[in-house]
């Protein structure tokens, strides 16, 4: 874990950064810049709910800044963190490629220019940023091609993470600042993630999306062991740039996790293949293991914790335990 450090947390409001700011926040001074426009509601349960995520984060020691990254103003940041993690990110619905290159890739040379005296830099990227393989089962490396992986959710969102990654590489070059990639897989935990609002659709009785024919296979990784890595991540960055797959070390398919999910809850999960959804794809996360060592929470027990963080309301079944490994793994 980072501690004494001068933390920048960008994207502070999102589903990985808020948790991460908050835990930061205990033996570091932690700054968490979003757009903060309107109060969100807080995902914090029990009598100690917290109005906002702004509350929320401030309540923890974050301090917390209103700052529209793509106005390109600034001036209202300090420049002398020692670290920064550049979460910030615009996913649209539109094909407004010109928008999504501003936001995903200039405003990360922005970033790196303001803060280019800090130690470290970590620039999250996004396993979208793989040219989708034939074989589903494929781990991608961080040689592999990159290419569209097309998300009909948000049609640039690949593209200008490419676009971002390559601004990031020129910048680390550029100002001589120690900078690690890391390409997410699949995030999850209490504050949200693909398999909680999974859990969400079964609650509401709604299918669960996922992309034909199937299995859909992914590296999940909880929001704890996020955490556990970032400062490791950020320990490792160098110039050029660190390229670096994030993801869990257990490669399993969405139908098995949304099975385990039906099983612990009791609840009824319905598939709905389409071909306008998503395209999947483990990595292969070797090196990763090699530069900070392996996760510690495998991908049962993390979600069994989801469902009991997000819903306490919901009386969890037995499920299988979690030592039993997925019959496919990220070979370690």
């Amino acid at each position: 874990m980072l501690t004494g450090e001068k933390v920048l947390i960008t994207g502070a409001s999102g589903q990985i950064a808020l948790p991460m700011a908050r835990k930061l926040a205990r033996d570091n001074e932690v700054w968490g810049v979003a757009r903060f426009r309107a109060p969100q509601p807080s995902v914090t349960r029990g009598p100690a709910r917290i109005a906002d995520l702004r509350s929320e984060l401030e309540s923890a020691g974050v301090t917390t800044l209103a700052l529209d990254l793509a106005g390109g103003d600034l001036s209202t940041l300090p420049d002398d963190f020692s670290t920064v993690i550049h979460m910030a990110v615009s996913i649209e619905p539109t094909p407004d490629y010109d928008h999504a290159l501003r936001m995903n890739a200039e405003v990360t040379g922005e970033l790196m220019a303001h803060c280019r005296s800090a130690r470290a830099f970590l620039h999250m990227s996004s396993c979208s940023v793989y040219r989708p393989a034939a074989d589903p089962a494929y781990p991608f490396r961080e040689t592999d091609p990159l290419g569209e992986a097309g998300t009909p959710f948000a049609p640039t969102y690949s593209v200008s993470k490419i676009g971002g990654e390559a601004v990031a590489r020129f910048c680390a070059r550029q100002f001589g600042l120690p900078t690690t990639i890391a390409r997410m897989n699949v995030s999850y935990g209490a504050n949200g993630g693909m398999p909680a609002y999974m859990v969400e659709s079964m609650l509401a009785g709604r299918p669960v999306r996922l992309r034909p024919p199937g299995p859909n296979y992914y590296t999940p990784i909880h929001e704890d062991d996020i955490i556990d890595q970032v400062g490791k991540l950020l320990d490792v960055a160098a110039v050029p740039a660190e390229i670096v797959n994030w993801g869990g070390d257990d490669i399993v398919s969405a139908e098995e996790w949304i099975a385990y999910l039906a099983e612990l809850t009791g609840l009824e999960a319905r598939i709905d293949y389409r071909d306008d959804w998503i395209t999947s794809g483990p990595t292969e996360n070797s090196k990763r293991i090699g530069l900070i060592g392996a996760c510690r929470v495998g991908w049962r027990e993390g979600m069994r914790r989801m469902v009991e963080e997000r819903h306490p309301e919901l009386q969890l079944r037995d499920g299988p335990a979690d030592a039993a490994q997925s019959a496919r793994t990220a070979g370690n």
